[in-house]
This record gives C-alpha cells, structure tokens and sequence, in this order.
C-alpha cells in the first residue's frame, strides 16, 4: 500500500489521461457521423492519432532532455488539450485529424516521462507491485474511458470540453508531487531491424495485433452504428474488448510460459479468425450476442502484442532489451497508423463485416508465418517471463526490461 501511494500522483495522471484520450476515438468516430462526414475520413482520425503517437514517442525523450520532465508534460499535455478543445472550432474533417496528431503526441509524451520517472523510482525489490498496479491504472481507466462516450453527445463543444477538462487535470497530480524530479535518462536508440533480427515472427505478431486493436478500437464505433447499435450499447461493445483483453492476461501468460510461445501465437490466431467470422457471417444477432462477440474479440486479440514482445526477448540479450522494446513498439505504430484507414475504406466500399473480414485475413496471414517460423529454429531454451507489455511509448522497455532479466535469473 505505500508503494502505490507513494506513486499515487503518478497513477492519477495515468488514469486522467487515459480517460481523456480513451473517450476521444469513439466520441471522433461518433460526432463524424453526425457531422456527415465519410466512412474513410472518419478511419483518418484514427490514423492521424497513431501518427501523432509515433512523432511522439520519438520526440518525447529529446524534449524531455531539453526541459526536464514537469515541463516536457506540461508542454505535452498542453498539445492535447488544443488538440481535444479544436474540434469545437471547425467541422472540417481535415483539421481533426490535425488535431488528433497533435493529440496522439500528448499521449506518447506523456506517458514517457511518466514512465521515465517510475523507472528512476523503482527498485527490484518493487518493480512487480509498481508495475502491477500500473496496468491496473491503465487498464481500468481505458474500461471507464470506452463507458464514458454514452453520456457524451456527439459533435457537442461540452462533450470535447469534458475531455479537456480530464487532460488539464492529469497536469495537477505530476506538477504538484513532492517526488523529486529524476536525471533525464537517454533517448533509446530506435533501430526497428533489431526486432526482425531477434524474430520475424514477433514484428508479424505485432504488425497484426496492431491492425486488430487499433482497427477495433477506432473503427468499432463505425461497425456498431452500422449495425444498428445506439451510443450506449457502442460504448458497452467497446468497453467488452478491453474487459475481455483485461481477463485474458493470466492465462494466456501462463500457457506463453509453459508452452512453445509461437504455438500459442498460432493457435490466438485460430481463435481470433473464428470469433472474426462468426461476427462476419452471422446476421441478426442479438445484442448480447454482439457484446459477447466484442469480448471474444478482445480475449483472443489483446494479447498478442505481449506474446510476441516475449518471444523476441527470448532471444534478445540483456543489453538490446530497451532498444528491442522500442523497436517493437516502432513497428505496432507503423501498423496501427495504416489499419483504421484502411479498414475504414474496406467498410464504406463493402459495408461493416469488412471490418472483421480484414482483421481475419491477417490473422491468416500470421497463422500461416508462424507455422513456416516453427521449421525454420527452435524456440530459445532459456526464456523470458511472460509480461504484459503496455503500448504506451518507446521508453516502457526500461520498465520491463530489468523486470524480465530479475524474473530469468530467479529460475
């Protein structure tokens, strides 16, 4: 308990942020519909916060350098608010989604100089309960955030002005602890042929696990109001995949320890291709059956990312740990950036099971690579533990990286 505490100031930014920009997608997507706006221009906004997100990610570390790390999320968060209060100001499709780059730079900045000041706290002994209960923060308020676009209208400046709100206030919590400000740690080395180097099956995992959550989580909205879902039910349909990503951690972790991690990756994948074309193919069902589907969704897909990240750690030295982990996390912003555009036009040229549709074929796609990947070495005899690998910036490998080198030793 006093570890959290301790972090509290942290953690209540993490959640403030994570409201604000988990509610921003949804309503986006939302508030294009009732401004007339097209299917693809709506799949744009999407995109242009994964694009944001890469800039910031690598920006954040050089600012932070520069500024230190109460005015590198000061500036940051500053970014986001302009980013969220201009959509009030314009219906103009391509102004949001200037404003949504601007807004997906808040978030990759912001949580690296959040996680640049856990890794300077932390210590061995409390690296697992920090982390621990950083996921906990993130997850919950990305569940929350998912929930909250049923009590925001769409296209209406008080709904954009409640985001806000939740972005300025998660300045308070870091601005005022009495945590002493850390050194600025160096800016890791962004070298993404590292990651195809260690394992071509780990980039392919990401590359799909990208276009699975940021294809759902940006262009869901667009398949539910498709369908027939009103605003609430949207919300609950979201929010069932993060729950569904949420409880499959454990187990999936504990299989990805105890059995050959490509398997597993393999047989996601299967689950993943069924649940797409169950909600492809089946017309007419009901709404629970809908939101069960969107948990599924969820319980097969989320995981990928962390199954692939530790399986290219398996064969990954020490050193090229943080380096491995931004490399990865350079090639799940290079797919997330592309998939809401292109799953958005899929849908406005052959209507919303398009979405699945794609989803399905690349899982297809690493299903097959990583059968092919089986035949060509064995897995690596001594292995990392399974973590759950949070997507939040290129800086997160520093976190985990002695995470999974104390964990190794201790087998």
């Amino acid at each position: 308990m006093r570890l959290v505490l301790s972090f509290a100031a942290l953690f209540l930014s993490v959640i403030l942020l994570q409201l604000s920009s988990g509610g921003l997608g949804p309503l986006d997507a939302l508030s294009g519909f009732v401004l007339g706006f097209t299917t693809t221009q709506i799949g744009l906004l999407g995109s242009a916060h994964f694009l944001g997100f890469f800039l910031g990610c690598w920006w954040a570390p050089r600012l932070m350098g520069s500024v230190g790390h109460s005015r590198g999320f000061a500036a940051f968060t500053a970014l986001g608010i302009i980013g969220i209060l201009g959509h009030s100001l314009t219906d103009s499709a391509f102004a949001w989604a200037l404003l949504r780059i601007g807004q997906g730079m808040c978030i990759a900045g912001c949580y690296t100089v959040i996680e640049a000041w856990l890794q300077s706290k932390v210590t061995n002994e409390t690296r697992g309960r920090a982390m621990g209960a950083y996921r906990v923060a993130d997850i919950s308020a990305s569940l929350v955030a998912q929930l909250m676009i049923s009590v925001l209208e769409p296209a209406h400046y008080a709904s954009y002005t409640v985001l806000a709100v939740l972005c300025a206030a998660s300045l308070l919590p870091l601005t005022l602890t009495r945590l002493d400000q850390p050194e600025v740690p160096a800016a890791p080395r962004l070298n993404p042929g590292l990651a195809w180097h260690r394992s071509p099956l780990a980039v392919a995992g990401v590359l799909v696990s990208a276009l699975s959550g940021a294809s759902f989580r940006m262009v869901g909205p667009i398949y539910g109001t498709e369908v027939g879902l009103a605003t609430s039910q949207i919300a609950v349909f979201l929010a069932a995949y993060v729950a569904g990503g949420a409880v499959s951690q454990l187990p999936v972790g504990w299989l990805a320890d105890k059995f050959d991690r490509r398997t597993v990756l393999i047989w996601l994948s299967v689950a993943s291709v069924a649940s797409c074309t169950l909600t492809a193919t089946v017309q007419g069902l009901p709404t629970a059956g809908i939101m069960l589907t969107a948990a599924v969704f969820g319980l097969f897909t989320f995981p990928i990312y962390s199954v692939s990240a530790a399986h290219a750690h398996d064969f990954a030295e020490t050193h090229e740990r943080v380096e491995l982990s931004a490399a990865l996390m350079f090639w799940y912003a290079v797919g997330a950036i592309a998939a809401p555009w292109i799953a958005s036009a899929l849908i406005q040229s052959f209507g919303p099971p398009a979405l699945f549709t794609l989803i399905a074929v690349g899982h297809v796609g690493l299903i097959v690579f990583g059968i092919i990947r089986m035949r060509v070495r064995p897995t690596a005899e001594d292995r990392t533990p399974y973590i759950y690998a949070p997507r939040t910036s290129f800086t997160v490998g520093r976190l985990l990286s002695r995470f999974r080198d104390s964990e190794t030793g201790s087998r």
